[in-house]
């Protein structure tokens, strides 16, 4: 099984890397192409496959960095480097958003020639670059949720590309420019959906926040219904290290006459097979919390 998972590892590793060298490249090619062409809807697309070559990336070096033994100074590893970037690049690219919206505003007041051909033709090389990269992705481990995120944004870029195509259909068959910029509204619309959700997600992650597919009030409930010798269950904390990642601590009260390690077990596995959480610490208490005992016998 570990070399199955290996394998499966390495092989959306190499997806990974290939998408982002087919999007990082083109990304650049889009560049160069709206500066040429004077279309704003390129440049806002280019913009768009700049978003989405830094998730491929920030997938690409969890993969990598997830294969880091922890150490002294990081007992967790290094899972939390890519939520850090993930913020950072969020932020960055609602910057990129506000420059699109304001040159689009100047556009549409003073319109500007636009090269439809061009415009034309790289935006057709992009949505082949991008079905290209789809084709990879979706050929990954399904359960692999870096490779899945991957993929959403890729398809992203698919709409920018179509949207690329229509305007410059339109600029060669009526020469009417407004749609450019309009488009590129649109496509910046796009980066910032997807920003605004990394900015949001990742701020969650770093101030420690509940994961959203965790209840806490349904853990207790499913713990001191299906085990029978758990009286009450306390101090609860969840949090997650990534977003496939979720983590637990919490106190259990039990029957004096109860086994620990037996009620540890029967913990343990409700909370794998009922809510997907591998990682947790639990404190099995045989009368009553040993925090708050500890906090009366404090003196004042």
């Amino acid at each position: 099984m570990a070399t199955i998972g290996a394998h499966h590892h390495s092989s959306d590793e190499r997806r990974l890397l290939l998408a982002l060298t087919l999007t990082g490249s083109f990304m650049l090619v889009e560049v160069a192409g709206g500066i040429w062409s004077g279309s704003l809807a390129l440049l806002a697309d280019a913009g768009h496959m700049l978003t989405d070559t830094a998730s491929l990336a920030l997938a690409w070096l969890a993969a990598r960095l997830s294969r880091r033994p922890a150490d002294e100074l990081r007992s967790y590893g290094y899972h939390r480097l890519q939520i850090l970037a993930a913020f950072l690049n969020g932020v960055f690219f609602i910057f990129i958003v506000g420059w699109i919206l304001y040159e689009a505003a100047h556009r549409l007041l003073q319109p500007q020639p636009v090269i439809g051909g061009v415009m034309l033709w790289v935006a057709v090389i992009g949505l082949v670059v991008n079905l290209l990269a789809f084709a990879l992705l979706h050929r990954g481990h399904g359960h692999n949720l870096n490779l899945r995120a991957a993929l959403l944004h890729v398809m992203g870029d698919l709409l920018g590309s179509l949207a690329a195509i229509v305007a410059a259909g339109v600029i060669l068959l009526t020469g009417w420019y407004p749609v450019d910029p309009l488009l590129s509204v649109l496509v910046a619309l796009l980066i910032l959906v997807s920003a605004w959700r990394v900015v949001r997600q990742s701020t969650h992650i770093l101030l420690e926040g509940t994961p959203p597919d965790v209840d806490v009030k349904r853990i207790r409930e499913a713990l001191c219904r299906q085990i029978p010798a758990v009286k009450d269950v306390h101090h609860v904390h969840a949090w997650s290290l990534t977003p496939d990642r979720p983590m637990l601590t919490l106190h259990v009260t039990i029957d004096e006459p109860a086994n620990c390690r037996d009620v540890l077990v029967a913990v343990k596995r409700v909370l794998h097979d009922e809510f997907h959480i591998t990682h947790s610490t639990v404190q099995v208490e045989p009368a009553s919390c040993i925090d708050e005992i500890t906090a009366d016998e404090t003196p004042a």
